[in-house]
């Protein structure tokens, strides 16, 4: 395959000569007929070209090469013009368009200019993903390669600029702060500071406090005036972390505080206002504390405006190795060891292992490898023993034996089981991950409980 295409055009007849066309010279095509439908085909599919006609009912190919553009920057579109319309042409390039073709059109014609904006597409995702690798430095901030890691660092390519509230997602030890951080740096509060605060680590009295501040004298210990992090993180980013631990209390004086972009302080009959860009993370299924009452609906629906999910590290295939050499030459630098690498045996048991403690684990993991490294290459032997001695499950079918084979609702039990280990217990993970609703799932679960 040489690339996969997406033909937008009202005619049918023209999307159809169209796609057997560039299918006989290679490419994957498919079609929509309208600006919406292309549009709603994006949100779903990663394509490496658009081609559009200029003149379509409803949303044309400049506005629709326009919203391509913004929000999927680097997709190149193919804009279809008449025939001596250069004016057409002009304006399409103006707005976005990484070239055009004019009609009546010439297959060979076409199939060019599509194989060029492919090549370019190419490039220049490889230039992301170089500035990435070496953006994220040292100690492995943010490095990864794998598809489920592409697909993290899309989101935040397309959020940072923004202001909206992001809620990242993922079990502990993924790096839900780094992205956080990666987000707030590259926005355009970048000068400002990124004030962060653990939900969890805080009593309700002392959270409420930090977060709203308070006024001398307000309570037994108030002896100074306290602005809260609202305030302090003004023009900047607030990040609350594990926000899913709020207690549900509490939680009525936050939503109002980002409703009406106001704080009162504790003792206080004033309001202060602020100005912050709200990221928020959680290791928990905020979904199903909302439909136990743990959590409110309409505050969730006020920090989940876009959401990114980290991948557990089991599940970036490729990335164990590329974080674990980073870590390694960290930690190497850091204690002032000649570790430079990792024996084959060493390697397979890093890559085997499931990695439950996710990316924080794999860095202590490393780390100790190193202080414990008799050489320039660290051992099997340098690893935890669990690490060393690890077996990797495996999902038995039974026998050839009818006798030893398992009836059909217990291997279903058992693999919906699998993957909810997998998704480190997040229902709504693991339904995406076997293509079912939530609901379903939850059906499925307490039936075969």
């Amino acid at each position: 395959m040489r690339g996969h295409v997406l033909f937008v055009d009202d005619d049918v007849a023209m999307t159809t000569m169209v796609e057997q066309g560039l299918s006989r010279q290679g490419f994957a095509v498919d079609v929509a007929n309208s600006g919406d439908e292309a549009f709603q085909y994006l949100a779903e599919h990663d394509v490496d070209v658009v081609i559009t006609d200029l003149r379509m009912p409803r949303m044309s190919g400049i506005e629709l090469g326009q919203r391509i553009t913004s929000s999927y920057a680097g997709i190149p579109v193919i804009v279809l013009t008449a025939f001596g319309s250069m004016e057409s042409a002009v304006a399409a390039i103006r707005a976005g368009a990484y070239d055009f073709v004019t009609k009546p059109v010439e297959l060979d014609t076409l199939a060019l200019a599509v194989e060029r904006a492919v090549r370019h597409r190419a490039l220049t995702q490889e230039v992301v993903r170089l500035r990435r690798r070496v953006a994220g430095g040292r100690g492995g901030a943010l490095i990864g390669e794998s598809a489920a890691m592409r697909d993290v660092f899309d989101m935040i390519d397309r959020v940072a600029e923004t202001d909206a509230s992001v809620l990242v997602t993922g079990e502990s030890g993924t790096g839900k702060e780094l992205v956080a951080r990666e987000i707030h740096r590259r926005s355009a509060r970048r000068e400002a500071r990124m004030v962060t605060v653990n939900c969890a680590a805080m009593p309700e009295s002392l959270l409420e406090s930090e977060l709203f501040g308070h006024v001398k004298g307000a309570f037994t210990d108030a002896k100074t005036t306290h602005e809260g992090l609202f305030v302090t993180a003004h023009k900047g980013t607030l990040f609350l972390d594990e926000i899913g631990e709020m207690p549900l209390t509490l939680q009525p004086k936050l939503l109002r505080a980002l409703q009406e972009r106001k704080v009162r302080p504790i003792g206080s009959n004033h309001e202060v206002a602020f100005d912050v860009r709200l990221i928020t993370a959680t290791n928990r299924d905020l979904e199903a504390a909302v439909a136990a009452h743990r959590f409110r609906e309409d505050l969730f629906y006020r920090i989940d405006v876009v959401r990114i999910h980290l991948p557990p590290l089991r599940a970036r295939d490729g990335d164990v190795m590329l974080l674990a050499q980073a870590f390694l030459a960290e930690a190497a630098g850091r204690l002032g060891k000649p570790v430079r690498g990792f024996a084959k045996e060493a390697a397979d048991r890093l890559v085997s292992y499931d990695w439950p403690g996710n990316v924080r684990e794999l860095a202590n993991a490393v780390e100790r490898a190193v202080v414990l490294a008799r050489s320039d290459e660290v051992v099997a032997e340098d690893l935890p023993a669990k690490i060393r001695d690890y077996i990797p499950p495996q999902v038995s079918h039974g026998g050839t034996d009818p006798a030893e084979l398992e009836p059909l609702d217990e291997v279903e039990r058992r693999y919906i089981q699998h993957v909810l280990k997998a998704c480190g217990g997040n229902q709504s993970m693991a339904a995406q991950v076997l293509k079912i609703d939530r609901k379903t799932l939850a059906r499925r679960l307490k039936e075969r409980s």
